[in-house]
Protein backbone atom coordinates (compact mmCIF):
# COMPACT_ATOMS: atom_id res chain seq x y z
CA UNK A 1 0.00 0.00 0.00
CA UNK A 2 0.88 3.44 -0.98
CA UNK A 3 0.47 4.66 2.13
CA UNK A 4 3.10 2.68 4.37
CA UNK A 5 6.02 4.09 2.28
CA UNK A 6 8.35 4.67 5.24
CA UNK A 7 9.50 7.58 3.09
CA UNK A 8 6.22 9.17 4.17
CA UNK A 9 6.81 11.34 7.07
CA UNK A 10 4.18 12.45 10.15
CA UNK A 11 2.53 15.76 8.19
CA UNK A 12 1.86 13.66 5.59
CA UNK A 13 -0.05 10.88 7.38
CA UNK A 14 -1.26 13.93 9.85
CA UNK A 15 -2.47 15.72 6.05
CA UNK A 16 -4.11 12.56 4.89
CA UNK A 17 -5.50 11.47 7.80
CA UNK A 18 -6.84 14.66 9.31
CA UNK A 19 -8.54 14.83 5.33
CA UNK A 20 -10.11 11.23 5.47
CA UNK A 21 -11.44 11.68 9.08
CA UNK A 22 -12.62 15.29 8.73
CA UNK A 23 -14.59 14.36 5.13
CA UNK A 24 -16.16 11.15 7.25
CA UNK A 25 -17.29 13.13 10.09
CA UNK A 26 -19.16 15.92 7.88
CA UNK A 27 -20.66 13.64 5.61
CA UNK A 28 -21.87 11.10 8.61
CA UNK A 29 -23.07 13.83 10.13
CA UNK A 30 -25.18 16.04 7.93
CA UNK A 31 -26.30 12.86 5.87
CA UNK A 32 -27.73 11.60 9.12
CA UNK A 33 -28.76 14.77 10.39
CA UNK A 34 -30.79 15.66 7.36
CA UNK A 35 -32.62 12.06 7.08
CA UNK A 36 -33.83 12.56 10.68
CA UNK A 37 -34.04 15.94 11.04
CA UNK A 38 -34.44 17.64 8.39
CA UNK A 39 -36.09 16.47 6.00
CA UNK A 40 -38.87 15.37 8.59
CA UNK A 41 -39.16 18.50 10.04
CA UNK A 42 -37.80 17.60 13.37
CA UNK A 43 -35.23 20.67 13.93
CA UNK A 44 -36.04 22.24 17.55
CA UNK A 45 -35.22 25.49 18.86
CA UNK A 46 -31.22 27.33 19.08
CA UNK A 47 -30.62 23.78 17.50
CA UNK A 48 -28.58 26.07 14.70
CA UNK A 49 -26.37 27.14 17.86
CA UNK A 50 -25.41 23.91 19.91
CA UNK A 51 -24.70 22.06 16.26
CA UNK A 52 -21.94 25.26 15.35
CA UNK A 53 -20.65 24.70 18.94
CA UNK A 54 -20.21 20.83 18.40
CA UNK A 55 -18.92 21.34 14.62
CA UNK A 56 -15.74 23.51 16.30
CA UNK A 57 -15.54 21.15 19.05
CA UNK A 58 -15.38 17.84 16.54
CA UNK A 59 -13.05 19.66 14.29
CA UNK A 60 -10.77 20.22 16.97
CA UNK A 61 -10.98 16.20 17.91
CA UNK A 62 -10.54 15.24 14.05
CA UNK A 63 -7.42 17.00 14.37
CA UNK A 64 -5.72 15.33 17.51
CA UNK A 65 -7.60 11.92 16.11
CA UNK A 66 -5.42 12.38 13.00
CA UNK A 67 -2.11 13.10 15.23
CA UNK A 68 -3.14 9.91 16.66
CA UNK A 69 -3.30 7.90 13.39
CA UNK A 70 0.14 9.87 12.19
CA UNK A 71 1.72 8.59 15.30
CA UNK A 72 0.41 5.01 14.87
CA UNK A 73 1.67 4.81 11.53
CA UNK A 74 5.18 5.74 12.49
CA UNK A 75 5.46 3.20 14.87
CA UNK A 76 3.90 0.43 13.06
CA UNK A 77 6.74 1.42 10.52
CA UNK A 78 9.13 1.36 12.88
CA UNK A 79 7.91 -2.26 14.25
CA UNK A 80 6.87 -0.99 17.81
CA UNK A 81 2.93 -2.33 17.72
CA UNK A 82 1.77 -5.56 17.60
CA UNK A 83 -0.40 -4.95 14.43
CA UNK A 84 -0.10 -7.15 11.85
CA UNK A 85 -1.44 -8.06 8.09
CA UNK A 86 -0.83 -11.91 7.45
CA UNK A 87 -4.13 -14.37 7.91
CA UNK A 88 -4.34 -17.76 7.89
CA UNK A 89 -7.33 -20.06 8.34
CA UNK A 90 -5.95 -21.13 11.50
CA UNK A 91 -5.62 -17.65 12.74
CA UNK A 92 -9.51 -16.39 11.79
CA UNK A 93 -10.66 -17.94 15.61
CA UNK A 94 -8.31 -15.76 17.72
CA UNK A 95 -9.32 -12.50 15.31
CA UNK A 96 -13.01 -13.08 16.04
CA UNK A 97 -12.18 -13.24 19.81
CA UNK A 98 -9.49 -10.56 19.49
CA UNK A 99 -12.41 -7.89 18.33
CA UNK A 100 -15.18 -9.08 20.90
CA UNK A 101 -12.40 -8.52 23.80
CA UNK A 102 -10.92 -5.28 22.70
CA UNK A 103 -14.47 -4.10 22.12
CA UNK A 104 -14.95 -5.39 26.03
CA UNK A 105 -11.93 -3.94 26.86
CA UNK A 106 -12.92 -0.38 25.03
CA UNK A 107 -16.38 -0.48 26.82
CA UNK A 108 -14.77 -0.60 29.84
CA UNK A 109 -12.78 1.69 29.96
CA UNK A 110 -15.04 4.01 28.55
CA UNK A 111 -17.55 3.67 31.20
CA UNK A 112 -14.96 3.97 33.97
CA UNK A 113 -13.27 7.08 32.30
CA UNK A 114 -16.97 8.64 31.07
CA UNK A 115 -17.90 8.30 34.92
CA UNK A 116 -14.64 10.08 36.39
CA UNK A 117 -15.17 12.83 33.72
CA UNK A 118 -18.60 13.12 35.59
CA UNK A 119 -16.95 14.53 38.57
CA UNK A 120 -17.98 17.95 39.46
CA UNK A 121 -14.15 18.43 39.87
CA UNK A 122 -13.41 17.81 36.03
CA UNK A 123 -16.62 18.11 34.32
CA UNK A 124 -16.71 21.76 33.72
CA UNK A 125 -13.36 21.58 32.20
CA UNK A 126 -13.32 18.11 30.72
CA UNK A 127 -16.62 17.15 29.31
CA UNK A 128 -19.22 20.08 29.91
CA UNK A 129 -18.46 20.55 25.73
CA UNK A 130 -20.37 17.33 25.28
CA UNK A 131 -23.11 18.15 26.69
CA UNK A 132 -24.00 21.11 25.02
CA UNK A 133 -26.41 19.89 23.15
CA UNK A 134 -29.64 18.08 24.58
CA UNK A 135 -30.70 16.51 22.96
CA UNK A 136 -27.41 15.51 20.77
CA UNK A 137 -28.21 14.90 17.29
CA UNK A 138 -25.55 13.74 14.57
CA UNK A 139 -22.98 16.10 14.84
CA UNK A 140 -22.63 15.67 18.88
CA UNK A 141 -20.55 12.28 18.20
CA UNK A 142 -17.01 13.42 17.55
CA UNK A 143 -17.93 16.51 19.75
CA UNK A 144 -15.31 15.99 22.87
CA UNK A 145 -12.92 17.99 24.69
CA UNK A 146 -9.59 17.85 24.02
CA UNK A 147 -8.82 16.07 26.96
CA UNK A 148 -11.51 13.75 26.66
CA UNK A 149 -10.68 12.66 22.81
CA UNK A 150 -6.43 12.38 24.69
CA UNK A 151 -8.49 9.80 26.59
CA UNK A 152 -9.87 7.56 23.87
CA UNK A 153 -6.67 8.44 22.15
CA UNK A 154 -4.50 6.60 24.93
CA UNK A 155 -6.90 3.34 24.72
CA UNK A 156 -6.10 2.75 20.98
CA UNK A 157 -2.56 3.43 20.88
CA UNK A 158 -2.23 1.32 24.21
CA UNK A 159 -3.75 -1.60 22.90
CA UNK A 160 -2.23 -2.02 19.17
CA UNK A 161 1.03 -1.52 21.30
CA UNK A 162 0.31 -4.55 23.71
CA UNK A 163 -1.93 -6.67 22.51
CA UNK A 164 -1.40 -8.54 18.46
CA UNK A 165 -4.37 -7.14 16.46
CA UNK A 166 -4.75 -7.75 12.78
CA UNK A 167 -5.11 -4.52 10.78
CA UNK A 168 -8.51 -6.21 9.75
CA UNK A 169 -9.44 -6.18 13.02
CA UNK A 170 -8.33 -2.95 14.38
CA UNK A 171 -9.95 -1.20 11.45
CA UNK A 172 -13.12 -2.65 12.39
CA UNK A 173 -13.33 -1.76 16.01
CA UNK A 174 -12.41 1.86 14.47
CA UNK A 175 -15.46 1.47 12.37
CA UNK A 176 -17.60 -0.52 15.10
CA UNK A 177 -16.86 2.71 17.45
CA UNK A 178 -17.49 5.34 14.88
CA UNK A 179 -20.74 3.62 13.93
CA UNK A 180 -22.05 3.15 17.25
CA UNK A 181 -21.15 6.66 18.78
CA UNK A 182 -23.41 7.76 15.78
CA UNK A 183 -25.86 5.93 16.78
CA UNK A 184 -25.78 6.83 20.35
CA UNK A 185 -26.22 10.22 19.65
CA UNK A 186 -29.09 10.29 16.85
CA UNK A 187 -31.14 12.05 19.53
CA UNK A 188 -33.99 10.27 18.59
CA UNK A 189 -35.79 6.66 19.14
CA UNK A 190 -35.07 4.77 15.74
CA UNK A 191 -35.29 1.04 16.97
CA UNK A 192 -38.33 -0.17 18.17
CA UNK A 193 -38.74 -0.77 22.12
CA UNK A 194 -39.43 -4.39 21.09
CA UNK A 195 -35.77 -4.74 19.68
CA UNK A 196 -34.43 -3.02 22.49
CA UNK A 197 -36.10 -4.92 25.30
CA UNK A 198 -35.14 -8.35 23.56
CA UNK A 199 -33.32 -10.79 25.49
CA UNK A 200 -30.12 -9.83 23.52
CA UNK A 201 -31.08 -6.31 22.90
CA UNK A 202 -31.13 -5.48 26.42
CA UNK A 203 -27.31 -5.86 26.36
CA UNK A 204 -26.42 -3.23 24.04
CA UNK A 205 -26.70 0.79 24.01
CA UNK A 206 -28.57 2.57 21.64
CA UNK A 207 -29.69 6.07 21.04
CA UNK A 208 -32.74 6.18 24.00
CA UNK A 209 -30.36 4.38 26.36
CA UNK A 210 -27.68 7.06 25.63
CA UNK A 211 -30.44 9.79 24.99
CA UNK A 212 -31.25 9.30 28.90
CA UNK A 213 -27.48 10.19 30.40
CA UNK A 214 -28.32 13.64 28.30
CA UNK A 215 -30.87 13.89 30.14
CA UNK A 216 -29.51 12.50 33.45
CA UNK A 217 -25.59 12.86 33.67
CA UNK A 218 -25.44 10.27 36.32
CA UNK A 219 -26.85 7.45 34.46
CA UNK A 220 -25.99 5.39 31.72
CA UNK A 221 -21.84 5.73 31.22
CA UNK A 222 -21.13 2.86 28.45
CA UNK A 223 -20.18 2.83 25.48
CA UNK A 224 -21.42 -0.17 23.27
CA UNK A 225 -22.48 -2.57 26.18
CA UNK A 226 -25.10 -1.68 29.41
CA UNK A 227 -23.12 -4.56 31.02
CA UNK A 228 -21.39 -1.97 33.94
CA UNK A 229 -24.63 0.22 34.17
CA UNK A 230 -26.49 -2.76 35.42
CA UNK A 231 -23.96 -4.19 37.43
CA UNK A 232 -23.03 -0.60 39.35
CA UNK A 233 -26.42 0.44 39.92
CA UNK A 234 -26.06 3.26 37.46
CA UNK A 235 -29.15 2.12 34.98
CA UNK A 236 -32.19 4.47 34.97
CA UNK A 237 -34.61 2.93 36.99
CA UNK A 238 -37.36 3.85 34.71
CA UNK A 239 -35.60 2.23 32.02
CA UNK A 240 -34.98 -0.83 33.38
CA UNK A 241 -38.65 -1.10 34.62
CA UNK A 242 -40.03 0.19 31.10
CA UNK A 243 -37.68 -3.11 29.75
CA UNK A 244 -38.94 -5.18 32.08
CA UNK A 245 -42.59 -4.73 31.42
CA UNK A 246 -42.14 -5.35 27.73
CA UNK A 247 -40.39 -8.68 27.89
CA UNK A 248 -43.16 -9.66 30.53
Amino acid sequence: MAILNPQHGFWFYWFVFCGIIMIGYFATAAGTYWLLYAASGKTQPNQTATIVDDIKLSVLSVVLFAFAASCFMLCYQAGLTKVYTHLQLKDVGYVAFSYGAVLLLQDTYFYFTHRLLHLPLLFKWVHQGHHQSRPPTPWTFFALEPTEALTQIVFILSIVLVVPLHLGVLVAVLITMTVWTVGNHLGLQVVPSSHTSSWWGQWFIGSTHHLIHHRQYNRHYGLYFTLWDRLLGTEDKRYESRRSEQLS
